[in-house]
Parts: structure tokens; C-alpha cells; sequence
């Protein structure tokens, strides 16, 4: 287990790990749900799998938001590559960047939670159709995720083609 840990590199633990844990934790206060599990192996790898999802929501949907409303402001991503190439403490930003906006995420997914359960309360049979619902929302928001992610890939490679490391 302690190889396993000692391989997750700081942006996984800060951006998937720690978030997960947290969710776990709070959402298993605050709701009649209950996240925490007892055995250390698989609560890792489960805490892992919902700090993925919530990271994923942040990205998918706060970023977007936010991107929208103006209130966030993006360099072009060759740009940033280049830049990063120059100043190495620019991916240490864009890693707490993530962490921040994941911890945004967290906490709306905790509210969510909440509001759920007071739905569950009144409407038991909400379950069955909850979990349908769950199962197709994480299906889009992976679907998405890859398809962002295979773009940023794509564009590394072109800055990677136009502007070789000296």
C-alpha cells in the first residue's frame, strides 16, 4: 500500500485523493448516505475514484461556467506550454489552480448531496432512477473528460512540432 501511495504524484493526491477523502468525510455528516469505508485498500482506490469525478465536475462544469460569466480568463494553451518551458513555477500555480477549483467542486457536490437526500426523504423511490441517472451523468462527464483531454494532448503535440525544446 505505502508503494502505491508513494507512486501518486502530488497533483493526484491534491486533486483526486484529498477531495475524495474530504467528500467522504462531509457528505457522510451531512447526508443518510454513507461514503466512508473501513477497509483502507479499497477506500483508497474508492476515495481516488470520487476525487476523479469531482475534479471532473470542477473542470467540466465550474471551469465552463466561470469561463462563461467572464469571470475566468484563460492564455492560450501554446502560450502556456511555452511559458512553462521558461518558468517551471508556472505548472506549481496551474496545479494549485486545479486544486482550488476542485475544492470548489467538492463543496458544490456536497450541496448537491444535501439537496438530494431532502429529495430522497420525501420521494423514496428516487433511488432507483437517482442511480440510472448517476450511471449515464458519469458516462457523459468521462466522455467529456476524454475528449477534453485528447484536445490538450493534440495541442501540446502541435506547440511540441512548432517550437522543439531547446
Amino acid at each position: 500500500m505505502k508503494d502505491l501511495i508513494d507512486k501518486l504524484s502530488s497533483y493526484n493526491i491534491f486533486n483526486y485523493l484529498f477531495p475524495g477523502i474530504i467528500f467522504a468525510v462531509i457528505g457522510t455528516r451531512v447526508s443518510s448516505f454513507h461514503f466512508l469505508l473501513d477497509d483502507i485498500v479499497v477506500g483508497v482506490f474508492v476515495y481516488y475514484l470520487y476525487g476523479m469525478v469531482i475534479s471532473r465536475i470542477g473542470s467540466l462544469l465550474i471551469e465552463r461556467l466561470l469561463k462563461r460569466v467572464k469571470l475566468l480568463h484563460f492564455a492560450s494553451y501554446a502560450d502556456f506550454v511555452t511559458a512553462s518551458r521558461v518558468d517551471t513555477k508556472i505548472d506549481i500555480l496551474s496545479e494549485q489552480n486545479n486544486t482550488y477549483r476542485t475544492l470548489a467542486s467538492v463543496f458544490l457536490c456536497i450541496l448537491l448531496l444535501i439537496g438530494f437526500d431532502t429529495i430522497h426523504m420525501f420521494i423514496p423511490n428516487i433511488s432507483t432512477y437517482g442511480l440510472l441517472a448517476g450511471l449515464l451523468f458519469l458516462l457523459w462527464l468521462f466522455v467529456c473528460a476524454y475528449i477534453k483531454q485528447t484536445d490538450y494532448i493534440s495541442k501540446r503535440v502541435t506547440v511540441a512540432k512548432s517550437d522543439p525544446p531547446r
